[in-house]
Formats: structure tokens, C-alpha cells, sequence
């Protein structure tokens, strides 16, 4: 690990007192040593990772990490708090930081050795003598070690003989006893970044196992690559543990045997709890039946132990699977939506009725042009609906949903239940293939139930339900809600805009923007006069944060400092192109201030777009689809309001904070802050 850190990556007094201003420490040494490119854009990359998640593990631990397109080397950096910083975890502050950076395509030789640094964090030992440090020569001397990748490179961390599972021979428990075959289990650890908390799930399971007596082998679907465990180790298992905050990838190689299914922390913080819940389920006989209980990544306390009841986890679960489907909507919706707005902008409305361009077209002709990419983009867009469904379904159930997602997709549209049936047939589809796979089945059909059986009968099932039972409900429901937004006007429009904007700017590229343009892009599927407004006003509003963040930038100098301002300029660009989340290094840096002010300008913005009547026709673009909006000028005015709101706002608030540091010049020249002492 001598390329990941040096003494000069080790902070043996890290001053900092919240988790950004820690992260800001140590990515600044980053800098320094030229690992990392752009400190304000890394460090957005890395507050939108711990958005995902805290990175705060039991034992005064916090690792927060990121893969970011402006690190250009895999660089690891450590401080250590006298005080402590809150990083999410349960039992309190950390007071060993660690800050992963990884190239957005990292090798895997340098992810592996970072697992094996996660893997260490879980040694006592390791981590007492990190504290007890005091030479950063030695502590980054010591955090190198002599970690062999060996057991990283395989992806799969045991206790017991691997080698006697795979030739057949009995493996022994934690007493040695040849003659006693251990309780056995198989287990599957997963973040979303792939790169901490991954392996420390799988360490920490194996850790528990070995003290227990029980035989744990662990496949670590992380960033250092992903080897399946061996079928026979699995069908030898007598219970499954997943540990994971992202979908397991081959779920049904674990069907048939009882299942324990927790976020990645639980793993890390309550190893032992999760086997001995395995092994009451094994005592008692269930199937490959996870509840809603026990599965809470994403909610309650982060580490799988929810705080809710069990319609709280469901609506995460539900969220997730919804989230899932629009992810792969969305590069549809782009793709054709901007195709159909570029053929409007060539040969006008009416070029959507033009005859076919396979029987006409004229190479000299710009109508020729214009209904080609018109055509190529309705394509497109005749996959929004079957896309959405396929996907909330293989969210749900794993690949045997993705044809009855589809399937029921399909039918929606042509029942005229459009973006509605498509949720509902996707839902339903997920739900009836889960149903299925919980159908105890001979031994010699099991090869072909994912491939042949469950499909046929879920297609089926989807098909009638989507066609005879839910499927015209839907589509009346569909144009009504049709007719509703046509019919809006005046003060019902201008709530709806309100609201819209609201959604846009509390996040900025999180679940409640994504649900806002989940709603407007799926209207542009079956576009309507409402629809369009719709769409309109939810670009505008989440064009408002950046345009915001980047004229205070301006106006008010003093406020930020040089890396913000810096950052300011890149705003205008990002605001400019409907991105949203070009705000979020301001709004990580102080939420409380930027937050609330962004989220007044997005309402007004949206709320004057309605007004207005502004019309949009495509899913993105920003300023530069400004000729293919309805009402232009009148919807860069309301661009400008909430602009304009928002930057007074955030303003006014950080400047009421700043008294006797402003007077006695507390950003300097190159600005950094001075701290007046009371």
C-alpha cells in the first residue's frame, strides 16, 4: 500500500469537528500530494455517498469514501479526533477517520488492497495501535502493514477448510472436532460504493463465525471483483445471510434455504445476532423468506436495525424497487425526448405527423431530416413504458420478472393505462414471480423454473390481470389524471408548481428530485398541454440551485470561500444545463443555510412557470432547449425570480452569522477563515 498513503496523508490531530469539515481536511492533503484533482468536486462525490448511508461504524470508527472522477489515484488518507466527529454510528463519534478516494475506473489490485484495509479496521489490535501512535511515519508505516491480497482476490472470506467443503470431506467447528460437522453458513455482503463496507460485513461475519463455532463463507460482491461461491459450498449451507445495501446479484442460487436479509452495517455491528437469527430459522424451518423487518438499508438506524414498524421498511423497499425502474427509464426519456425536441426545433410541430421515413426520405431535404430523428426518438420512447415495468420487476424478483415486467408493460400501453399501468404492471409482476419462487419444486425442475416456468407463468398471470382486471381502471385513472392537469389554471396550477419545485431543490438528485421528474418525464410518454407545463416547471426549478449558489458566489465574496467561490464558477455552466446537483458541495457545507434558500427559490420558480403557462417537450437540455419551450422569455423570468430569491435568501442567512469574524477579516487572501476566539 505504499502508493495509498504516506506521513503526509496522516493527521495525528485532526481539528475538525463535523464530518465535511473532517472529510475537507484530509481531501485537502489529498490535493496537496496531487491524488486529487478538484477538492470541492471530489468532496460532492463524497457527501453523496454519505447521503447514501453513514459511514460511521461501532468502535469510533468513520470511513467515509467515494469513487470520483477527480481523483487520479487511489489514495487513502487517516486522521485521528481527540474529540470525536459524528459520522451516523450507533454507539457515538469516531475518533479514527479514514478517507478512501478511488478513481471512478479504479484497478483492481489497489480496491483489493483497500478491502483488506476494511478487513483490518475489525482487528482490535490494529486499531488500539492506531490510536496509540504518535509518528505519522509509523501509523502510515502501519496502516501499509503486510496485508497479503491473497484472501481479498478470492472474494470470499471462510472459516473453516474451504478446500474440504470442495472435495466433499467434512469441515470442523471452532472446537477442532473432526467428528462434528459444523452449522454451516453461506453469506453475500454488498455497499454501493463496494469498496469499505463490503469487506468489512464479510470480516466481521467470519469473525463472529469462527467465535461461535459456526463454518461462514462470505462472497463480497464488491469492487474488487466478484467470484461466486461454489455451488457446492452453497447447496451444502444450511442458512444464507445477506448483508447488502445493493441488489444481490444470482439471488436464485440461495433459493430453498432460510434467509436472514439486513443492510451491510447490520453485518459490520451485530455479526453474531444474524447468525444466531439464521440459525433459529434453520431450527424452525424456513424457506427463503426474508420479512419486511428484517431488511433496512436506507432506513432507521443504517445498520439494519430499523426503527418503524414493518409498513415503514415497505415503503423503503417499495421506493427502491420504484427508483429502480425510472433509473432505467430515464436514459430513454433522454434519448428520445431530446431526438423529438431536435426534430421540432428542424421542421416544426407538425414534422410528428410526417409520413414514414423508411418509404420517404430525401437525402437534401431538412423535413426528411427532421421526421427521421423524430421517428428514431418515438421509438425510443415506445420503450418508456415496458422499461419502467421490466425494471420495477427485476427490482423486485431478480431477472425471471424481466419478461412479465415487460409483458405487462407492453399491455399498458395498449390499454391506454400508460405510465400508471406501467408502475402497477411492473408491481405486479415483481409480486406474482416472487409468489412463485416461493413454490417448493422437484429437484429436476429447478434448472429450468427461471428460465421456462416462471416467466410462462407470471407472463400469464400479469397478462390477465393487466388486460381483464386492473388494466381499464388504471386507464381511467390515467386520463383523469390527463384531463386534471390539462384542466389546470390560476391557483391550483400555481400549487401544483409549488410543490413541484419544492421536491426539486430539497434534494437536489436525491429520491424526492428523482420522484419529481419521475412524475414530469412520464407525462412527456402521452404528451398533453399539462403534461408539457409540467415538465417545464420541474427543469426550471432544478435549474435554480446551482444559478443560485453560483450569483452568490458573486455578489457576496466574502461569504464563501476561494474553493466555493471556485466552485461558483462552475455552477453557472452546471445550472445552466439543468444539473442540479452542482449545488450540493454548498449545501453539504452548510445545509441549514442553503437548503431552505434553494428550496424557496425552486418554489417560486416552479409556482411562476405554471403560471406563466411555460411548455417544455424536452426531458432535459436546460437553457440550451430554451427554443423548444412555450412562453420563453416569460420562463426564463421565473428562472430569474427564484434565482434571485433563493441568492438573497442564502445571503442574508450566512451573512447573519458573520459579525466579529467579518470585521476582523476572517477570509484572507487566499481564503481560508480565521477563527476569533470569545
Amino acid at each position: 500500500m505504499s502508493e495509498l498513503i504516506t506521513a503526509e496523508l496522516v493527521d495525528l490531530d485532526l481539528s475538525a469537528t463535523t464530518k465535511d469539515a473532517a472529510a475537507r481536511s484530509l481531501a485537502e492533503r489529498m490535493v496537496a500530494a496531487h491524488r486529487v484533482t478538484d477538492l470541492d468536486g471530489f468532496l460532492a462525490d463524497v457527501a453523496a455517498r454519505e447521503a447514501q448511508m453513514p459511514t460511521g461504524l461501532d468502535g469510533g470508527i468513520g470511513i467515509p469514501h467515494c469513487r470520483s472522477e477527480h481523483v487520479n489515484a487511489p489514495t487513502l488518507a487517516f486522521g485521528r479526533s481527540g474529540a470525536g466527529i459524528d459520522f451516523g454510528a450507533a454507539d457515538g463519534p469516531a475518533d479514527l477517520v479514514f478517507l478512501i478516494a478511488a478513481p471512478a475506473g479504479a484497478d483492481d489490485d489497489h480496491l483489493t488492497i483497500l478491502s483488506g484495509l476494511a478487513r483490518r479496521l475489525m482487528d482490535p489490535e490494529f486499531t488500539a495501535a492506531l490510536r496509540a501512535g504518535t509518528d505519522p511515519r509509523a501509523v502510515a508505516a502501519l496502516i501499509r502493514g503486510e496485508e497479503a491480497p491473497e484472501e481479498p482476490e478470492r472474494e470470499q472470506v471462510e472459516t473453516g477448510k474451504q478446500e474440504q467443503a470442495e472435495t466433499g470431506t467434512e469441515a470442523t467447528g471452532g472446537t477442532g472436532a473432526a467428528e462434528s460437522v459444523p452449522f454451516r453458513i453461506v453469506a453475500v455482503t454488498s455497499c454501493p460504493t463496494g469498496i469499505a463496507h463490503t469487506y468489512m460485513a464479510a470480516e466481521s461475519l467470519a469473525a463472529a463465525g469462527r467465535a461461535e463455532g459456526v463454518e461462514v463463507t462470505v462472497e463480497t460482491q464488491g469492487s474488487a471483483g466478484f467470484k461466486k461461491l461454489d455451488p457446492a459450498v452453497v447447496a451444502a449451507a444450511d442458512a444464507v445471510i445477506w448483508a447488502h445495501d445493493v441488489e444481490v446479484r444470482e439471488k436464485a442460487r440461495f433459493r430453498g434455504k432460510p434467509l436472514v436479509d439486513v443492510g451491510v452495517k447490520a453485518g459490520i455491528n451485530r455479526p453474531a445476532e444474524l447468525i444466531a437469527e439464521a440459525r433459529r430459522r434453520a431450527e424452525r424451518g424456513e424457506i427463503a423468506t426474508a420479512t419486511d423487518s428484517d431488511k433496512a438499508s436506507g432506513s432507521g438506524d443504517g445498520d439494519g436495525n430499523g426503527s418503524g414498524a414493518d409498513h415503514a421498511h415497505f415503503g423503503v423497499r417499495l421506493r427502491t424497487y420504484l427508483m429502480s425502474g425510472v433509473s432505467y427509464m430515464v436514459p430513454f426519456v433522454a434519448a428520445g425526448g431530446l431526438l423529438i425536441a431536435l426534430s421540432f426545433a428542424i421542421g416544426g410541430y407538425e414534422i410528428a405527423s410526417a409520413k414514414s421515413v423508411a418509404d420517404h426520405f430525401v437525402w437534401g431535404e431538412a423535413d426528411s431530416w427532421a421526421a427521421l430523428l423524430n421517428q428514431i426518438g418515438s421509438a425510443a420512447f415506445g420503450f418508456l413504458v415496458p422499461v419502467l415495468a421490466g425494471y420495477i420487476a427485476y427490482g423486485m424478483a431478480d431477472r425471471p420478472a424481466l419478461v412479465p415486467g415487460f409483458v405487462g408493460g407492453a399491455i399498458a400501453l395498449t390499454v391506454n393505462a400508460g405510465f400508471l399501468g406501467g408502475l402497477v404492471a411492473g408491481l405486479l409482476a415483481g409480486a406474482v414471480v416472487m409468489a412463485v419462487q416461493r413454490v417448493p419444486v422437484h429437484a429436476t425442475l429447478r434448472g429450468i423454473m427461471p428460465v421456462l416456468v416462471i416467466p410462462l407463468i407470471a407472463s400469464a398471470v400479469v397478462g390477465f390481470l393487466m388486460f381483464i382486471v386492473v388494466g381499464k381502471p388504471i386507464a381511467s385513472l390515467q386520463n383523469a389524471l390527463t384531463d386534471w392537469l390539462n384542466g389546470l389554471s390560476g391557483s391550483n396550477a400555481v400549487i401544483l408548481g409549488v410543490v413541484l419545485g419544492l421536491m426539486m431543490c430539497f434534494d437536489m438528485g436525491g429520491p424526492l428530485n428523482k420522484v419529481a421528474y419521475a412524475f414530469a418525464v412520464g407525462g412527456l410518454a402521452d404528451p398533453t398541454p399539462g403534461s408539457l407545463k409540467v415538465m417545464a416547471a420541474v427543469m426550471a426549478a432544478g435549474m435554480v440551485p446551482p444559478l443560485a449558489m453560483a450569483l452568490a458566489t458573486t455578489v457576496r465574496r466574502r461569504l464563501f470561500t476561494k474553493t466555493e467561490r471556485e466552485n461558483g464558477r462552475a455552477a453557472w455552466v452546471l445550472g445552466a444545463s439543468f444539473i442540479t446537483e452542482g449545488a450540493i458541495p454548498f449545501a453539504a457545507a452548510d445545509p441549514l443555510r442553503v437548503i431552505p434558500s434553494v428550496m424557496a427559490g425552486g418554489a417560486v420558480t416552479g409556482a411562476l412557470s405554471m403560471a406563466f403557462g411555460a411548455t417544455l417537450r424536452a426531458p432535459h437540455g436546460g437553457v440550451f432547449v430554451v427554443p423548444l419551450i412555450g412562453e420563453p422569455f416569460l420562463y426564463l423570468l421565473a428562472i430569474a425570480a427564484g434565482t434571485l430569491v433563493a441568492t438573497a435568501l442564502v445571503v442574508l442567512l450566512k451573512g447573519a452569522r458573520r459579525t466579529a469574524p467579518e470585521a476582523a477579516g476572517d477570509a484572507g487572501a487566499d481564503g481560508s477563515r480565521v477563527t476569533v476566539a470569545a
